[in-house]
């Protein structure tokens, strides 16, 4: 499996790993779709660097979609704006406790009628 990591979409297909070949294409679209863009790096998804740079675009993404200035975005992957604490809790980030567009809170709301099975 690691000799076919380097290998183009259509090298997976001449040598007969269709599925492989078809999972990779797919991972690859997606990058392309969220992030706008494709690098050499995101072939490796289980790479550190790989999680890094697209944290580091992730994060990009959101400092353009709370920015003052509405400006074209290349890309639409953004981190979840929540920080979660050492002991598992989540909070919202500071001067965030609502989406900047539509005005939803980010940690939600209880919901008093459904039963906690459903929610958990």
């Amino acid at each position: 499996m690691k000799e076919s990591r380097n290998l183009t979409y259509i090298q997976l297909l001449t040598i007969g790993n269709v599925a492989l070949a078809q999972i990779y294409g797919f991972r690859m679209s997606l990058w392309a779709e969220h992030l706008g863009l494709l690098e050499d790096l995101l072939r490796d998804p289980e790479m550190l660097e790989c999680v890094l740079r697209v944290n580091e675009m992730a994060q990009a993404n959101w400092e353009q979609y709370v920015a003052e200035e509405v400006t074209d975005m290349k890309g639409h992957l953004l981190p979840y704006p929540i920080k979660v604490n050492l002991n598992g809790s989540i909070e919202s980030l500071p001067g965030y406790k609502t989406f900047p567009d539509m005005g939803g809170n980010i940690l939600g709301s209880s919901q008093y009628n459904l039963p906690d099975g459903l929610t958990t």
